[in-house]
């Protein structure tokens, strides 16, 4: 399969084209993955409401019934719960990985196994965040679907 990319002027919209002879699993795979990497979230950080792009997220908690974004840079505060946002995103390669944490999986560098059954995630910004032992087949699972590291 032969990839193209054109650079395109900033006024036009981005557009992902396939062009095929049948529609193959490969093929909707690859339009799913092209999917899951679109969407916005609201945020606040200093008092500034923010959409903040999916795909820059590593993972999402809640603390004392507040749930915050972690992006790359900056965390913010979102009104959303926990488990709206693991319903949302679950096509968008977001797993969740502890009772309080949701982790983009596309944002792990490494997994090595910790104490007790669980694992611990680094991720793509050195940070490192635990995997329960109860989520570790969840995360075994994913794991198998296709998400490389």
């Amino acid at each position: 399969m032969d990839v193209r990319i054109l650079k395109i002027a900033e006024n036009q919209p981005e557009m992902v084209e396939i062009r095929c002879h049948g529609v193959s699993e490969q093929v909707q795979e690859i339009a799913a993955f092209v999917k899951s990497r679109q969407g916005h979230l609201t945020g606040v950080f200093e008092n500034r409401q923010y959409e903040i792009p999916v795909t820059d997220i590593y993972y999402i908690e809640s603390v004392d019934n507040r749930v915050f974004l972690y992006s790359g840079r900056r965390v913010y505060e979102t009104k959303q719960r926990l488990y709206e946002l693991e319903d949302m995103l679950r096509e968008k390669y977001f797993l969740r990985v502890s009772k309080s944490i949701l982790l983009n999986l596309l944002k792990v560098q490494a997994i090595r196994p910790a104490a007790g059954g669980r694992f611990t995630a680094i991720l793509k910004n050195g940070e490192e965040v635990v995997i329960s032992r109860k989520y570790v087949p969840e995360l075994k699972k994913a794991l198998k679907g296709g998400v490389s590291l």
